[in-house]
């Protein structure tokens, strides 16, 4: 099997490392330099500084290269760049290829999730073939091959059990799952969730506080997935729970990190301007609340979130929250 991996971020790159125990991969990196950084020392030190890729992955700079005689295709960009690397893709794509997507994240204006978009971009391309990986999944926890779980969620039974072979590797067990909209939200709730987590670790908040959070954090994303379609039990598993947990409390999580800067009293446009990664969150909350007004669900942690993103002051959020009028768990 030939797989393309399109994105060479530090989880795309982890996903065409276990990819490529098992299958001919190629690895689009959208800067030349990168791709040629890759081919010539076998690391991608921009995004995964330390870690040694398998001899058999191929990195280019050419959309087309990447995508020629691939058997499935696995989307790592960014939501905000996603629609636009597609779009130049798409004369390379066959209807019947398998496109996962790696995003956890939201189109912005569109209010789209990943899947949705390939669908918009790709019209004719078969909608059973059209999922994601998702999980509690930390780049480089899996390339040091610590023990891990993810979910691939396709439609169609018979590919999921087709890329469940492609991924899985002694250390990584990939289990399947055909509910792609509770799978997909979950992924993406979770990072602004993740926002709200390091936060509260900046303001040196302990461990009831964020068991708390997490908590409350579980239910108020499995509310809005399931008002769009998700299936409850998504929401307790891995894509739900399990990457939730691990996003909320790892400061390997971009997510994570740049709420704890938050929480430390630092402005955002300098927390963004130090990373080299995307932290899908802070561009998902304003998307993520769009969504909640559209369904008629209430989501405080988030808005809280996104308050502060608009430069609430960040112990006011602790205010509002724990103000709120009392009610049932449940409610």
């Amino acid at each position: 099997m030939r797989v393309a991996v399109i994105g060479a971020g530090s989880w795309g790159t982890t996903v065409a490392s276990l990819a490529a125990q098992s299958a001919d991969v190629r690895l689009w990196a959208r800067r030349p330099e990168l791709a040629a950084a890759i081919n010539a020392t076998g690391r991608n030190d921009d995004y995964l500084a330390g870690f040694s890729l398998p001899t058999g992955l191929a990195a280019t700079a050419d959309l087309g290269e990447a995508l020629d005689g691939a058997d499935a295709i696995v989307m790592g960009v960014p939501s905000h760049g996603f629609r636009t690397v597609l779009e130049e893709a798409a004369v390379e794509v066959d209807a019947q290829t398998p496109i996962i997507s790696l995003t956890k994240g939201l189109e912005a204006e569109s209010n789209m999730r990943m899947t949705e978009v390939v669908a918009d971009v790709l019209p004719d391309h078969d909608p059973a073939g059209i999922g994601v990986l998702t999980g509690p999944n930390l780049a480089r926890e899996i390339m040091e091959g610590q023990p891990a779980a993810s979910v691939i969620s396709v439609r169609d039974e018979q590919i999921a059990t087709a890329l469940q072979s492609v991924f899985m590797t002694p250390s990584l067990r990939v289990y399947s799952n055909t509910d792609v909209v509770g799978c997909e939200m979950a992924g993406s709730l979770k990072n602004v969730m993740a926002l709200a987590a390091g936060m509260a670790h900046g303001l040196e908040y302990g461990d009831n506080s964020m068991a708390t959070l997490i908590t409350r954090a579980l239910a108020e994303l499995s509310r809005l997935g399931r008002a769009m379609g998700g299936n409850p039990a998504t929401f307790a598993g891995l894509a739900g729970m399990g990457d939730l947990i691990a996003t909320c409390i790892s400061p390997l999580s971009r997510n994570h990190r740049v709420g704890v800067a938050l929480g430390q009293g630092k402005a955002l446009e300098d927390i963004i301007a130090e990373m080299n990664m995307v932290a899908e969150g802070v561009k998902t909350t304003p998307v993520v609340l769009e969504l909640a007004a559209q369904h008629s669900v209430e989501m405080p942690i988030a808005q809280q979130v996104a308050n502060v993103l608009d430069g609430q002051p960040v112990t006011q959020m602790l205010a509002e929250l724990m103000g709120r009028p009392p009610k049932a768990e449940g409610a």
